[in-house]
């Protein structure tokens, strides 16, 4: 088959891998809800089915036997105790892992693979792998059958002729199938013949294009059992309206019949008998086995519409009521990405057109501007409309994550269980594919270094299992991503004493909580005395610090002893557009996120106050917050007929507050993000550039690392937590 099929079995896949790990985790809390455990069946039983249409043979094997286990459990033969949870825990993740060397290549970790066979094959009675039946008897002498054939070699399978109907539903297409490609399956089984039926099809006016109107008559003439046919059409289950007939069905079930009347001795009854029987019920006599009933005649085929109408509305509000999946439409980001550049530029577009207007020497542009507004609004409804698209629920991320915690639990000898909250919060895919290694290294780190071990934590007073909490949420225009543990806290002392040891700080340095937290993210900084498959050799953090910052995203941590630690990571939500303020910093043109800003002013003399050499402090409504010159803190020169008299209030993420002194602010708007990754390396205090209505670059201010190295910011920070001390 095509690759574009296997690429949308493997997309699938990742749907159901999906579904399973979900469900699993629902169990493992304690939801043992029959529903559960047949959809994780369901869903290892089609990742089966797509694995052995490809040939992916290991697929097929470990798949087999994990769903083998789900079929004891669901036919309640098992009972879920905590011991087979974690093994299909475990099966689920290796099923991940094989479905991704199925997809890039690789190598399978065979000892895991095989061990975990092994674990599954405990549960899988032996009876299944050769399934015997004898008759019960009766009390009497059992009658002998004429087995014919059935002794000694298997006879040859015969052909048999199936007819099929075929009508998808409105459904089916909306999942991403196409009848064409179950058509080429059956074509592999044997002798095809296609009919299209086009009755129902309306007129091109009355045509909805979203209805199904199209039906196939196929016949199939192949020695492949029944059961292998009806595998055809399994991934269509529900979504279109099937009937298969085999010629020999009438004979099937005739044999069937007359096997049981042999077994259980009873005579068959004469014809007359029959017929007088029927006479006395007052109907008329069946003809039992009879020949199926011809197709109808083309006159009776508007009732037959008006049924198979009907059909897909019953199906239709069905699904309503259950609350099903909506449709759905697979498209490559790289179309998407072309979309959101091309909104890019009519932004772009928009602002260089209001920069002309402005500049027309033109006494009334009144009507002018009105349209222009217009078409920034429908610009502005663009854009979120494409930043839609391109959003996605963090929930198969989180899912991930859950592995990961698994996997450090079993290398370190530790339990854990990680709780997430905040699953649906949508962010950019963008964001979220390149988010995936920073909480990779956060969550080992956790079980690694922050969790404790069993014993430990109950001489703590502790509960055995440690927790780690996962949770997302928007928080003014960005999204907020917390890892939460309840372990030991930073050894703040053992922390402050290996960055001496390393020369990262000098031995007489006094530091803040936060300033030795934040140690942790130096490159080569490692607290772990062993190395080992999670840690000790100084990778880690500081490539979390990295990733992050090159999200234009900023981390920060907080840490109580005996407590636990919470990592806090704040992300925009895309990284195309962004509300902005324009200002002007020492004749340059800059822009300052709008989500950080609390308020703007201008300042007078009397709202400045000294602080130390030179600090200063501007009072607001009775408080005092630092005073941070933008064009000292990025070493822009200001000439002496120029001074800052605007102040834009800032508010950090720990929720500190801070005053940026700008010379101007220009207006508010939208602006586009331009990496400056490969142009001009990393520049303190600016996180990215954008391209003005003139055709000039400005940068995109960053306010948190310019609050981070105010030297005024840092003096009031101390202030304040010595008058809180006293």
């Amino acid at each position: 088959m095509s690759g574009s099929i296997q690429d949308t079995f493997f997309e699938e896949c990742e749907e159901l891998l999906e579904a399973t790990d979900e469900g699993l985790t629902a169990i493992e809390g304690g939801d043992h809800n029959p529903e559960v455990v047949n959809a994780i069946f369901r869903a290892v039983h089609s990742i089966k089915g797509g694995a052995g249409a490809f040939g992916l043979d290991d697929l097929v094997a470990f798949a087999h036997r994990f769903e083998t286990v789900f079929d004891e459990v669901r036919s309640n033969r098992l009972d879920l105790d905590e011991k087979l949870i974690q093994l299909l825990l475990r099966s689920s993740d290796h099923l991940s892992a094989l479905v991704e060397v199925a997809r890039d290549g690789g190598q399978i970790d065979e000892p895991h693979h095989d061990t975990l066979l092994a674990a599954l094959d405990e549960y899988i009675p032996e009876e299944e792998e050769d399934l015997t039946f004898e008759p019960m008897g009766l009390g009497g002498p059992a009658p002998m059958m004429d087995l014919g054939g059935l002794g000694g070699v298997p006879a040859e399978p015969q052909e048999e002729t199936y007819r099929i109907r075929f009508q998808p539903l409105k459904e089916m297409y909306g999942t991403g199938n196409e009848p064409f490609f179950l058509f080429q399956a059956l074509k592999d089984l044997g002798d095809l013949t296609v009919k299209l039926d086009e009755n129902e099809l309306p007129g091109f006016d009355a045509m909805d294009m979203d209805e199904a109107y199209l039906a196939w008559d196929l016949v199939l003439v192949t020695k492949e059992p029944r059961s292998v046919v009806e595998a055809v059409f399994e991934f269509v289950e529900g979504l279109c309206e099937l009937s298969i007939a085999g010629d020999g069905d009438a004979e099937a079930e005739a044999n069937a019949l007359a096997a049981l009347d042999a077994m259980f001795s009873a005579p068959p009854l004469p014809e007359a008998s029959l017929e007088a029987a029927a006479a006395a019920e007052g109907e008329a006599p069946a003809a039992p086995f009879e020949a199926p009933v011809p197709a109808p005649e083309p006159e009776a085929k508007p009732a037959a519409a008006e049924e198979k109408a009907s059909a897909p509305k019953a199906e239709s509000g069905k699904q309503e009521q259950r609350g099903g999946p909506k449709p759905t439409l697979r498209v490559e980001l790289e179309r998407v990405d072309r979309l959101i550049n091309a909104v890019g530029e009519l932004i772009i577009n928009h602002s260089m057109l209001a920069q002309q207007i402005a500049n027309l020497n033109v006494s009334d542009t009144r009507d002018v501007e009105t349209e222009l507004e217009g078409f920034k609004n429908l610009a502005r409804d663009i854009q979120e409309g494409v930043m839609a698209i391109r959003a996605q629920p963090v929930k198969p991320l989180f899912q991930r994550m859950a592995r990961i915690v698994r996997e450090a639990s079993a290398a370190t000898g530790k339990t854990c269980k990680l709780v997430t909250e905040g699953e649906n919060t949508e962010v950019d895919k963008t964001v979220i594919e390149r988010l995936s290694d920073p909480l990779t290294h956060i969550l080992r780190n956790a079980v690694d270094h922050g969790i404790e071990k069993p014993e430990d934590r109950e001489s703590a007073g502790k509960v055995r299992t440690g927790e780690i909490r996962l949770s997302a949420s928007h928080r003014s225009g960005s999204v907020c991503i917390e890892i939460r543990d309840d372990g030991a806290g930073v050894n703040r002392p053992r922390v402050k004493q290996i960055a001496i040891e390393k020369g990262l700080i000098p031995e007489n340095a006094e530091l803040t909580d936060g300033e030795i937290d934040n140690l942790l993210f130096a490159p080569g900084f490692s607290t772990a005395k062993e190395i080992s498959n999670l840690s000790g050799r100084g990778v880690g953090m500081d490539v979390v610090k990295n990733a992050v910052t090159g999200l234009g995203g900023r981390i920060n941590i907080s840490s109580a002893p005996g407590k636990g630690s919470t990592f806090t990571i704040i992300l925009p939500l895309t990284l195309a557009v962004m509300d902005g303020m324009v200002v002007s910093v020492a004749d340059q043109t800059m822009v300052v996120p709008i989500t950080s800003i609390v308020e703007t002013m201008r300042g007078s003399d009397d709202m400045i106050n000294s602080l130390g050499a030179d600090g200063t402090l501007l009072s607001i409504r009775g408080n005092f917050v630092p005073i941070c010159d933008v064009a000292g803190a990025l070493g822009l020169y200001r000439g002496s007929d120029q001074q800052a008299g605007v102040y834009l209030l800032v508010e950090t993420e720990t929720g500190q507050r801070c005053a940026l002194a700008v010379d101007d602010i220009h207006d508010q708007r939208q602006v586009v993000i331009k990496s400056l990754d490969g142009v001009c390396g990393e520049i303190p205090g600016v996180a990215a550039a954008t391209i003005l209505g003139d055709g000039k670059i400005a940068m995109i201010l960053d306010p948190e690392s310019i609050i981070a190295a105010s030297p005024t910011a840092a003096a009031f920070d101390t202030e304040r937590r010595m008058s809180n001390a006293s």
